[in-house]
C-alpha cells in the first residue's frame, strides 16, 4: 500500500506529465543503454521531459555492479552485458516487459530509497490488476509471489528492479515476466538468489499479453508517480 507521504514525495508538485513510449520488435541492449544515458543527461540539463520506455530485448544476460562471476552458470548461452545499474545478474528476453524509467528525482524528493519503494509499489499495483498477490521480501530485491500446493509452498520472483541514478535522474528500471521462456533463467543465479525460483503471469495461470501488462503498468504508474502522455521511443 502506497503511503500518503511516499505518494507526496514521488509525484511532481508541478503536475508535469511523464512521456510514455513503447518500441516494437527487439531492441539491442547496448543501443538501449546509450539511448537511456543520452536521455537521462538531457533530462538533467532540462532539455527533455521524463520518460518511461517500454521494450523487449532479444535473449541476453546483464550483470549489475554487484554481480558475482560464480553466478554466471552458462556464459556461452546468451550474450552477457556488463552494466552500471545496481544489482547482480538478470535475464532479459522475449515475453518479458522491460520498462526503462528516466525520472527527475530533483522534482520527486531526491530520495533514492523512496524511489525504489515507488518502483516496487508500481509493480505490485500492476500485478494486483490481474488478481496476483505480490509483495517485496526483506533482503531480496524485486517483487515476489508465494505459490502453494496441498503439501508445499514456495516463493518465486516475478519482477526485477535495477536502477542507476546520475545527477538525480534515474535510468535502467524494471522487468516484469509476462510470458518469457523461464528455462532461460537457468544460465544464471538470478539476482544472486539460489533458493528461490522465477515465475511469470502466464506461468501463474494468468493469460496476459504484453499489451495487457502495459496497460496495467500505465494505470499503476499514474497512482505512484503521476500522469503520463504519449511520447516517442528513443529507438
Amino acid at each position: 500500500m502506497l503511503s500518503q507521504a511516499l505518494s507526496e514525495k514521488l509525484i511532481r508538485p508541478d503536475g508535469r506529465r511523464v512521456e510514455w513510449a513503447r518500441s516494437s520488435g527487439y531492441v539491442d541492449y547496448p543501443a538501449a543503454v546509450e539511448a537511456m544515458e543520452a536521455r537521462a543527461a538531457a533530462i538533467a540539463e532540462g532539455t527533455a521531459p521524463e520518460l518511461v520506455w517500454l521494450l523487449e530485448h532479444p535473449p541476453l544476460y546483464t550483470a549489475g555492479v554487484s554481480a558475482r562471476d560464480d553466478d554466471l552458470l552458462d556464459a556461452g548461452r546468451f550474450p552477457v552485458h556488463r552494466t552500471s545499474r545496481g544489482g547482480q545478474f538478470t535475464y532479459h528476453g522475449p515475453g518479458q516487459r522491460v520498462a526503462y524509467v528516466m525520472l527527475d528525482l530533483n522534482a520527486r524528493g531526491k530520495d533514492v530509497r523512496a524511489f525504489v519503494r515507488g518502483l516496487e509499489q508500481w509493480i505490485i499495483g500492476a500485478l494486483d490488476r490481474f488478481n496476483v498477490d505480490a509483495d517485496v521480501r526483506e533482503g531480496r530485491v524485486g517483487v515476489w509471489v508465494e505459490r502453494k500446493g496441498p503439501h508445499w509452498s514456495r516463493e518465486d520472483k516475478i519482477a526485477a528492479i535495477g536502477v542507476k541514478v546520475r545527477k538525480w535522474v534515474s535510468f535502467h528500471g524494471i522487468s516484469l515476466n509476462v510470458e518469457p521462456d523461464l528455462t532461460h533463467f537457468g544460465g544464471i543465479v538470478p539476482c544472486g538468489i539460489q533458493e528461490h525460483g522465477v515465475t511469470s503471469l502466464v506461468d501463474l495461470g494468468v493469460p496476459a499479453t504484453l499489451d495487457d501488462a502495459d496497460e496495467a503498468l500505465k494505470q499503476s504508474f499514474r497512482e505512484v508517480f503521476g500522469d503520463v502522455e504519449a511520447g516517442a521511443a528513443p529507438l
